[in-house]
Order: structure tokens, then sequence, then C-alpha cells
């Protein structure tokens, strides 16, 4: 069983910056794309970033520039720079190997 745990949230204040963890069991992380999600109170679950086995990246708009996805060997991270307090959420990391394995979330509360 894949197992996803998600670290590294808190309160920060705008324009301030957290780096968000992943950390990764099973073999199927490492040839697999993972994804770091975030839902809102009365929103639906969206996508904030992705990164592919090999290294390639895809950001949503509102995120570029700001955001950063990484990977090592057993952890996907995200930094998080400039944050704003529309980028409160609960984040989630997520692999997809024919079905999706998710993590139990983090939550980023940024006050003005």
């Amino acid at each position: 069983q894949v197992q996803l745990v998600e670290s590294g949230g808190g309160l920060v204040q705008a324009g301030g910056s957290l780096r968000l963890s992943c950390a990764a069991s099973g073999r199927i992380f490492s040839i697999s794309t993972v994804g770091w999600y975030r839902q809102a109170p009365g929103k639906q679950r969206e996508l904030v970033a992705q990164i592919t086995r090999g290294g390639d990246t895809n950001y949503d708009d509102s995120v570029k520039g700001r955001f950063t996805i990484s990977r090592d060997k057993n952890t996907v991270y995200l930094q998080m720079d400039s944050l704003k307090p529309e980028d409160t959420a609960v984040y989630y990391c997520r692999l997809t190997y024919g079905v999706d394995y998710w993590g139990k979330g983090t939550l980023v509360t940024v006050s003005s």
C-alpha cells in the first residue's frame, strides 16, 4: 500500500513563506507523477502543482512564479512564497498509478 504523509502547514502572514513536504513509501512513488492539490471550505479540490517521474513540472496559473514543486527519492516538496489569503486551504499530496492515492492533508492558513 502506498502511504503519503503531508507536513509543513501552519499559520503565516500574507507575503510569507511555507514549505510543505509529502513523505512517501512504496516503490510506485519513484515512477509516478505526484501532485499537490488544495481544498478550501465550500470549494472543490483543485490541482496546484505536479511533477513527473522525470522532473517536468506544471502549475496552476494562480501560483505560477510563487510556488515551486520538487522531489527527491522519497519526498515531494512544495515551496510556497509570497503567500496570499486566497491560498488558505487544506493541501493534499496525490499519487496516481491506475488509481489515486491521497495523503490526509495539511492545513495552510494565510492571514491578511
